[in-house]
């Protein structure tokens, strides 16, 4: 009975950091569209401030982050799709609105259904799938309806892929080591791969030139929104599986724009299918536990 009930308190604990994680994530794209760099400096910028802030927690708490070979390549290489799915993340933002680009990565759900069963040699869930298929639809009415955006959705999308991709392999890395040095490796992966992105194209010049105002905000999104941010979203995964971690986090879109709106106003630019489609996301996001709370309770009872 004890051993349940800290299960209980443990599973209570780390909804409730994922939640307020999703919020701080929410807050991104706000930043996203406040920083006025090309997306690729913004993800390198931020991404170099998190491993500076990582390392300097590590040196104060004297931590000890070495890692075998192996392990080192595995979180060196994730880092690529992480920096990946910030890149194409930011892209999106600013090739749409914010509001269009959350609700996009709302589809990680679907993904992750798709991808955590093939990754993880578990059995296909019809209702994860269902659910994936459902947000799909919303997703569909958006395309439909804003047309105009469709390079930011297609960039959303391709971000959603890449970031459920990730939080699968985090899942089975957190069950071996701790979330901070799983954090700091990929991360360094992801400053690495994107260095190299502009080292061949030129990026490093004089366009990665940061004004006042971007400078505040990028440190906000470095430390924040992503060292400590990342940390906790990988932490909550001892508990919680890949696809209830991709369910919580399209919450995303309903901070997110919540926060467009009183930032931007966002919401007076989109038409009616986008509302038809969001609803139809964010009602299968909150509903998908109920049901699956009621599959298997007649499971049980059969």
């Amino acid at each position: 009975m004890t051993t349940l009930t800290t299960t209980k308190s443990g599973l209570n604990k780390n909804l409730l950091i994922l939640h307020f994680t999703v919020f701080i994530w929410g807050f991104t794209g706000i930043l996203g569209a406040l920083i006025h760099v090309h997306s690729v400096y913004l993800v390198w910028y931020r991404v170099l401030i998190a491993l500076v802030t990582l390392f300097a927690w590590f040196k104060f708490n004297r931590t000890d982050i070495k890692v075998n070979r192996s392990t080192f390549l595995r979180l060196f290489f994730t880092g690529a799709l992480v920096g990946g799915h910030w890149l194409l993340f930011f892209q999106s933002i600013k090739s749409s609105t914010v509001s269009v680009t959350l609700v996009c990565l709302s589809s990680i759900t679907l993904f992750t259904a798709i991808f955590e069963p093939l990754l993880s040699k578990k059995k296909i869930s019809k209702l994860e799938i269902m659910a994936g298929l459902f947000i799909i639809c919303g997703i569909f009415l958006i395309f439909k309806f804003e047309t105009q955006y469709t390079l930011g959705i297609i960039l959303g999308l391709a971000s959603a892929s890449f970031a459920s991709l990730f939080s699968i392999i985090n899942s089975k890395q957190i069950k071996q080591r701790q979330a901070p040095v799983i954090a700091f490796y990929e991360l360094m992966g992801a400053l690495f791969w994107i260095s190299i992105y502009l080292l061949f194209t030129g990026g490093f010049n004089s366009d990665m030139k940061l004004i006042p105002s971007d400078m505040g905000y990028l440190l906000i999104l470095g430390t924040v929104c992503t060292s400590l941010a990342y940390v906790a979203g990988v932490s909550v995964m001892k508990e919680l599986s890949a696809f209830r971690v991709a369910l919580i986090t399209n919450l995303e879109p309903v901070y997110g724009i919540i926060m467009a709106f009183v930032f931007f106003g966002d919401l007076g630019k989109m038409t009616i299918g986008f509302w038809a489609g969001a609803v139809i996301i964010l009602s299968t996001i909150f509903l998908f536990p109920i049901v699956q709370t009621q599959v298997i309770n007649r499971r049980k009872a059969s």
